[in-house]
């Protein structure tokens, strides 16, 4: 992939950016359109990495104007057809960065707006001050450019043998929708506590542990300079690219097939499992938790999937069955619900193999009910999700939330209090 000093602002600072969608039809076709993704000035939505393109399956491209005409022409000479995404994807840039206000007191939209790395880390803080009784700010650790990584606890109700929910946000740092989630999810389960009988029942039962952005260096990144930023901001040995796929860099069959050991790679392993301080941290506490931690939950974007172990491996998980028939109902009741479909399956056959991820470390760590949510949409705005489709999104996340963890108690009610 395209070295960073050379697509670094290429999305912030360029007047028009249109998305293109392509299937390749054959062999060439495939070939082709590798070869633009990695050696124009463009990045890859979908799939994320150019070795993943295939015949029939489609593919998704960010291209900036100044590659916009080459690209075309590229395309036309070996008579692959395109449809635009997006015709204009700058305006939607400027739609999503726009935010009037960072004190949610101020305004009743406030988590209908996405919000910097700095205006999150004000809203923990007030959180925390404002249900000091409920809610605990952790430290978990510092990022490669030594900012800090927080999680929330929440503990609304009191008991000491309580199981715990985790829920990590902003692994990918362009996938603004997913920490949009988490402080969603935080005001949803403080605003309806005993309101909502679902999430007072879920509360009762568990703490819950957010992570909302756990990726803050990229997060920040995306906000700056370069909108389409992936990986975290970690300077390789060769000092020539940047960043690590965060989501390959956990011990579970690290940097096998679906992963990269070139740093230039978007889906780059890093140097040995959890060489990254920031999937170090999560790790560390998730092994200090892993006898309370009963259900792992990872929000990304975009696909609208539901997914579980393994996606390290086709092999399938002991607990596949178990795992399938509960986001199989998680997807249909988002059906039932909100009229919008959600894939649902193990992630190597849902989507491809991707070693290296936290969903199956904390399988294999012993947290058997742990997942991978990929929120809206399919493709139509992409990793540009506009603001006004915030709300139905974390409202679908938010279901599939409660589904699983109310299918886990009724499970916890048939085995016994004290099996995980």
């Amino acid at each position: 992939l395209v070295p960073v000093q050379l697509h670094s602002i290429i999305l912030l600072h360029s007047t028009i950016v249109k998305v293109l969608s392509l299937t390749p039809k054959s062999p060439e076709h495939v070939e082709v359109l590798r070869n633009i993704s990695t050696q124009f000035e463009t990045s890859l939505w979908q799939p994320v990495s150019s070795e993943f393109i295939k015949a029939e399956s489609a593919v998704h491209l960010f291209v900036p104007v100044n590659s916009s005409e080459r690209v075309r022409e590229k395309l036309r000479t070996h008579g692959i057809t395109h449809e635009v995404l997006l015709a204009n994807a700058e305006e939607l840039v400027e739609m999503q960065t726009r935010n009037d206000s960072s004190d949610p007191r101020s305004s009743s939209t406030f988590y209908e707006r996405y919000h910097s790395l700095e205006d999150i880390y004000l809203w923990i803080n007030r959180t925390s001050q404002d249900n000091s009784a409920s809610v605990k700010v952790l430290l978990l650790g510092s990022s490669y450019e030594k900012r800090p990584i927080y999680a929330l606890k929440l503990s609304l109700s009191p008991g000491s043998d309580k199981k715990a929910l985790w829920l990590d946000c902003g692994i990918h740092a362009r996938e603004w929708i997913s920490p949009a989630f988490c402080l969603w999810f935080v005001q949803y389960s403080l605003g309806f506590y005993g309101l909502n009988s679902e999430i007072t029942q879920i509360l009762d039962s568990f703490d819950v542990y957010v992570l909302p952005v756990l990726n803050p260096d990229g997060y920040r990144y995306t906000w700056t300079k370069n909108r389409m930023w992936r990986k975290n901001r970690s300077v390789s040995q060769n000092g020539r690219c940047v960043g690590v796929d965060l989501n390959r860099n956990f011990d579970a069959n690290w940097c096998t097939e679906g992963a990269s050991s070139s740093p230039c790679s978007e889906i780059y392993c890093g140097r040995f499992p959890e060489s990254e301080p920031e999937s170090q941290a999560v790790s560390n506490f998730l092994r200090t938790q892993k006898d309370l931690v009963q259900i792992y939950i990872s929000i990304h974007s975009y696909s609208q999937m539901l997914l579980f172990p393994y996606s390290c491996t086709t092999e399938q998980a002991p607990d596949h069955q178990e795992l399938l028939e509960m986001v199989k109902e998680a997807a249909q009741r988002i059906r039932r619900h909100y009229r919008n479909n959600y894939k649902y399956g193990a992630g190597a056959e849902t989507i491809y193999l991707a070693p290296g991820g936290s969903d199956d470390w904390a399988y294999n760590l012993g947290i058997k009910y742990s997942f991978t949510f990929e929120l809206q949409d399919t493709g139509r705005y992409g990793f540009l999700l506009p603001p006004s489709h915030i709300s139905k999104a974390c409202n679908e996340a938010l279901l599939a939330v409660k589904t699983i963890a109310l299918k886990v108690l009724q499970n916890r009610a048939k085995i016994g209090p004290n099996q995980n």
